[in-house]
C-alpha cells in the first residue's frame, strides 16, 4: 500500500509555557507517560514513540475500543504517536534521524537495554550534543541495585511505604499492605517532570545538553522519609524512624452517628474552639492543647476523646460546627462520585471530550492555571502510529522512504477520522 504523504498535516499550535519545545518520549506504562503528558498539557510537542504492538497500558483498565483503555486515554493525551520497531536497524535509524528536531529525550527503559538498541546517553549526545537526555530508572545507576526490575508494587515495599500501611495501630493492624493507587509511578512521574524542566531551564544559561537520571526507589525513599526520617534524622539517632503522630493511630477519620468525617483540629486554638463549643472545656485542660509537644505526646488519646464527641452528632451537623469553627474538616468522598462534586464542577476539572475513535470520554483538564500562557486540551490520546507519517515527514523523510519503511513493517500508521 502506498500512503499518500505529499502533504503533512502541521501538528497543533500551541498555546502553553512549553510550546516550541520537542520531546521525543521513549516512556511507557504510567511513570514516564504521566511525566510526559504533563510537558505536553504545557505545550511541548510530545512525539510518543511505541513499539508495533503498542503501550502495555492501552490494555490496561476500561476499555470499549481494543487498545484505548481508560488509563491509556488519561495520560496520554497532548502527545503524538510513533509507532516504530525498534527491534530492526531501519527502526533505530529512524529514531537517530529524529534526535536533532528534538529538545527532551525521556525514557524508562533498563540501561542495559537501551544500550543494546544503540540509543545510549553516550550515542545519542554525539548525534546531538545539546540533547537532555532524561531516564526514569528503577534504583540508581551507581548502588548494587542498578538494573533490578522496578514496578510500583516493589517501590512501594523497597521504600518503607507498604510498611508503614501495617504499621502498629494502623489499619492493617501489623499487615503489610499497599497503597490503593500507583503512587510510585505518579510520584516519580512528577519528579521527572520536574527535572526536564530544570534542564531545560539550566541549558537556557549554557547551551549544552546533560544526563538525567531520576531513580524510583530514591526518589521514594527521599517522599516517605520527609516526615518519617524522625530520630534518625541526628547522629547519633535519638529515637527510632517515623512520625509518631501519624504512626500512633489517632489520626483517623472521625466516627459520626451516620458515618465518618476527615477533620483536623491542627492549632491550639482550634482544639480549644472544639472542646468549648461541645461542652468539653476540660478536654482543653487536660491535653494543654496550647502545647503542641503535649498534644503529640498524647495524640491517640487526644483522637479518642475527640471522636467520643463526634460519634453524638451526624456527619452534617459536624461539618457544619467545622466550618463555623474554620476547622479544616471534608465528608469522605467516594471516588465514584467526584465529577459530581460542586467544587470540581464549579472549576471544570473534568471535560466532555469527543474522541475521534472512542467517541464522548471524560477527560480531567491539566490542573496547573498559567495566567498568559494557558495549558489545553489540544490532542486526544492517539491511536496506535497516527502520527508515524506526520512526524516523518516533519524529520525530513521522503515519501518513498516513509512507504518503505511501512513496507517493512518498521513503522505502522493508523488513519484516524477527523
Amino acid at each position: 500500500m502506498t500512503l499518500d504523504t505529499a502533504a503533512p498535516t502541521p501538528a497543533p499550535r500551541r498555546s502553553g509555557p512549553l510550546a516550541g519545545v520537542r520531546v521525543l518520549d521513549l516512556t511507557a506504562v504510567v511513570l514516564g507517560p504521566l511525566a510526559t503528558q504533563i510537558l505536553g498539557d504545557w505545550g511541548a510537542d510530545v512525539i510518543k514513540v511505541e513499539p508495533p504492538e503498542g503501550d502495555l497500558m492501552r490494555a490496561n483498565g476500561v476499555s470499549t475500543v481494543r487498545g484505548m483503555s481508560s488509563i491509556f486515554l488519561a495520560i496520554n493525551r497532548n502527545k503524538r504517536s510513533l509507532a516504530v520497531d525498534l527491534k530492526q536497524p531501519a527502526g533505530i535509524e529512524v529514531i537517530q534521524r529524529l534526535l536533532p528536531t528534538v529538545d527532551v529525550l525521556v525514557h524508562n527503559m533498563r540501561t542495559a537495554a537501551i544500550e543494546r538498541l544503540g540509543l545510549g546517553h553516550a550515542a545519542c549526545a554525539a548525534i546531538n550534543p545539546k540533547l537532555l537526555y532524561c531516564v526514569a530508572t528503577g534504583f540508581g545507576e551507581d548502588g548494587p541495585s542498578a538494573g533490578q526490575p522496578a514496578f510500583d508494587d516493589v517501590i512501594q515495599a523497597a521504600c518503607g511505604l507498604a510498611g508503614l500501611i501495617g504499621h502498629e495501630g494502623g489499619p492493617q493492624s501489623g499487615q503489610p499492605n499497599y497503597v490503593p493507587s500507583l503512587i510510585a509511578d505518579k510520584t516519580t512521574g512528577m519528579a521527572l517532570c520536574n527535572a526536564v524542566l530544570a534542564a531545560l531551564y539550566e541549558r537556557t544559561q549554557s547551551g549544552q545538553g546533560q544526563y538525567v537520571e531520576v531513580p524510583m526507589f530514591e526518589t521514594m525513599v527521599a517522599f516517605t522519609l520527609a516526615e518519617h526520617l524522625g530520630g534518625l534524622t541526628f547522629d547519633p539517632p535519638t529515637a527510632p524512624a517515623g512520625y509518631a503522630r501519624l504512626l500512633a493511630g489517632g489520626r483517623q477519620p472521625a466516627p459520626t452517628l451516620d458515618g465518618h468525617v476527615a477533620m483536623l483540629p491542627y492549632t491550639g486554638d482550634h482544639w480549644q474552639r472544639f472542646f468549648t463549643a461541645t461542652g468539653r472545656p476540660d478536654l482543653h485542660t487536660k491535653y494543654g492543647s496550647d502545647d503542641r509537644h503535649a498534644r503529640n505526646a498524647r495524640v491517640k488519646e487526644l483522637y479518642a476523646d475527640m471522636a467520643s464527641i463526634t460519634r453524638t452528632l451526624t456527619t452534617e451537623t459536624l461539618l457544619a460546627l467545622c466550618r463555623q469553627l474554620d476547622i479544616p474538616a471534608t465528608r469522605i468522598h467516594d471516588i465514584q462520585d467526584l465529577p459530581q462534586h460542586p467544587h470540581l464542577q464549579a472549576v471544570g476539572l473534568f471535560q466532555p471530550q469527543q474522541h475521534p475513535v472512542v467517541g464522548p470520554i471524560t477527560a480531567v483538564r491539566p490542573t496547573t492555571l498559567f495566567g498568559r500562557t494557558p495549558a489545553d486540551l489540544a490532542l486526544h490520546a492517539p491511536t496506535l502510529g497516527e502520527h508515524s507519517t506526520q512526524v516523518l515527514q516533519e524529520a525530513g523523510f521522503a515519501t518513498d522512504e516513509i512507504d518503505r519503511l511501512q513496507a517493512n513493517h518498521t513503522i505502522t500508521t493508523t488513519e484516524t477520522p477527523r
